[in-house]
């Protein structure tokens, strides 16, 4: 057999062996023991198992925990193990242990005057329990912190859904399709072919104003909110009368006076005024 994997082998085994002695690694390397100037700070292992929201989540715990009866309090243990948590918080953070050090001192005011006889009470009247008023305050912080945690399964909006935004104008006017030149030519070749169907064999030279069929126009428009287009025209009028309607529709769209406008396509058109007059 070659030498080369049997000093492999070798190798092999004597890594494994050094790592089973080594308590860790670094960069690689086996370490079998602590450097003498590493430092671990205090709080470098310390795990906190529970955290309370205050000493009546702590006090509830306690009780919860140890199956106490919550009508019957065992207050010596109680303050024993509640005074245990309030040494730890104090000597780790004193702001902190504030308000669980007013609770202890009510927790060892209990606990004396459970340990004095009974005042005199009344023929018929039990005598007043010291725990009642803890008990009340226990009984309603845990009502309370069902709710919550009853409230905290419901749905809420931005944990378990989101609404749905849709942006829109409000009042906004509706917006027509623009009228097509294709389309105003074939609706103005129509109007021309059922003026071919009126004919007038009586020649007059009229004089024909382009201002005052734009005046007419408009006087037709006011008061209506859409006119066709084909009903602005008189075809009997005879075909220069449609050429100068024709016009003037032409010039009072060119001034924006009037709108064309038109649904969709090969729909009828319609005009009407770009303004509402005062």
């Amino acid at each position: 057999m070659p030498a080369g994997p049997l000093l492999d082998a070798h190798a092999e085994a004597s890594a494994g062996e050094a790592d089973a002695v080594a308590f860790a690694r670094l960069y690689g390397e086996p370490l079998f023991a602590l450097p003498a100037d590493l430092y671990i700070p205090p709080d470098a292992l310390e795990v906190i198992l529970e955290a309370f929201e205050g000493p009546l989540d702590l006090l509830l715990y306690l009780i919860r925990k140890q199956n106490f009866n919550i009508l019957d309090i065992p207050m010596v243990e109680l303050t024993r193990q509640y005074l245990a948590y309030v040494e730890e918080v104090r000597s780790r953070n004193l702001e902190l242990a504030a308000e669980y050090l007013l609770m202890a001192a009510m927790l060892i005011e209990i606990k004396s005057r459970m340990l004095l006889p009974p005042r005199k009470q009344a023929e018929g009247e039990e005598p007043e329990d010291p725990r009642a008023e803890l008990v009340r305050r226990l009984l309603e912080y845990e009502r309370i912190k069902r709710a919550a945690a009853q409230l905290g399964e419901l749905p809420q909006q931005g944990r378990d859904f989101f609404p749905a935004r849709a942006w829109f104008e409000p009042g906004a006017a509706p917006r027509f399709a623009d009228v097509h030149v294709a389309d105003l030519q074939a609706a103005w070749r129509d109007i021309l072919a059922r003026a071919r169907l009126v004919q007038h064999h009586k020649i007059s030279r009229a004089q024909l104003s382009v201002r005052a069929y734009m005046s007419r126009v408009l006087k037709a428009l006011q008061g209506r909110r859409f006119v066709t287009f084909e009903s602005l025209f008189e075809p009997a009028e005879g075909r220069a009368v449609l050429v100068v309607t024709f016009v003037a529709l032409l010039e009072l769209a060119k001034e924006t006076l009037i709108e064309i406008t038109q649904a969709e396509a090969f729909a009828p058109i319609y005009v009407r005024l770009a303004y509402v007059p005062a």
